[in-house]
């Protein structure tokens, strides 16, 4: 059911327990997801979509949060009469943080502008909120916008004093900085962040101090971070903030191998699942139900799948499915 092993690549004892609260998390918000659907309960499907959505983001699935998103809107829209702020502060964290990946700053900040106004309690007012409005933020020239989030990330993140949260306003301190100030900001934030679990925002730390080491034009300095960040956005197949890693490691001067070249042929145990029942001629509907994950996680990773096996269709599956398709190794 759900993601395994395979997807989330264990690459250290950290990751290893990462790897295990999303398998866990998947699936059990799958599992809510499809009793949701079945018993007709269409004002909690967005609130499961958004918490599933939002898992993605965080834990490296970018892509296939993007396609959660109109699913997540068009619930959203049927039951925001009944005043679901949390459902909704949660899609658009989701929102802000996928385009901040695609590096399309005026749509994630569009999506969270208005949660620094927000209520204290509100869960726009977060500090998972916040960093992504910063960033959106000061990428889009809103600087006072960026200080007035940046009080208000300071607030809770002071008041909690975990590495994860002083991690995440450290980083995002960085990004209003100059000079030593911002080097020094975006080292701490590399320590603190590097204690705790959160690889994503420990790897988007990384990419956002190697793109200001090379607008600094240290770029001997800049390739050490951005490649750190590409080898874990990569190994997380975080393939939005991959590919803007990758773009800044070119910016570099630095040659870069195409990523996924070694694993073209390789499926992951659940890719090749999903093959075989496509191939038997199964819907993606139907595929879901059988695996108990939703029609919109079989379409993701049929496209993987079709990418890997370079074919175009589902048709085509036939000819290719019994030579080619192998699942490779657990990891470990």
């Amino acid at each position: 059911m759900g993601f395994t092993t395979d997807d989330f690549p264990p690459v250290d004892p950290a990751a290893r327990m990462q790897t295990s609260y999303a398998t866990r998390l998947e699936a059990r918000n799958a599992h809510h997801l499809e009793n949701a659907r079945r018993a007709g309960a269409q004002t909690s499907i967005p609130s499961v979509l958004s918490t599933f959505g939002y898992a993605r983001v965080i834990f490296g699935e970018v892509a296939l949060a993007e396609s959660l998103l109109d699913e997540i809107r068009a619930g959203t829209e049927a039951n925001r009469a009944r005043g679901e702020g949390f459902v909704l502060g949660i899609a658009r964290q989701a929102t802000a943080a996928l385009n901040n990946g695609l590096g399309r700053y005026d749509v994630a900040l569009a999506a969270v502008r208005e949660a620094v106004d927000a209520e204290p309690s509100d869960e726009m007012g977060s500090p998972r909120t916040m960093p992504e409005l910063i960033e959106a933020a000061v990428r889009s020239g809103e600087h006072r916008l960026a200080e007035r989030a940046l009080e208000r990330l300071a607030q809770s993140t002071r008041a909690a004093d975990t590495d994860w949260g002083r991690g995440l306003e450290a980083r995002s301190r960085a990004l209003l900085a100059d000079g030593d100030a911002a080097d020094g900001l975006y080292r701490e934030a590399i320590d603190r962040l590097g204690r705790t679990r959160h690889r994503l925002q420990l790897a988007r730390a990384h990419l956002l101090y190697g793109e200001w080491l090379r607008r600094e034009r240290r770029r001997v300095d800049a390739r050490e971070q951005l490649r750190t960040a590409l080898e874990m956005f990569t190994s997380m197949g975080t393939e939005a903030f991959a590919e803007r890693a990758e773009r800044e490691l070119l910016a570099t001067g630095e040659r870069v191998r195409r990523r996924g070249a070694e694993a073209r042929d390789e499926l992951t145990a659940q890719e090749a699942q999903i093959a075989r029942l496509a191939r038997d001629g199964l819907s993606n509907a139907a595929i879901g139900a059988r695996l108990f994950i939703s029609r919109h996680t079989v379409a993701y990773h049929l496209r993987k799948v079709f990418a890997k096996l370079n074919v175009s269709s589902r048709n085509q599956l036939a000819g290719v499915i019994g030579e080619r398709v192998e699942a490779k190794p657990l990891a470990g």
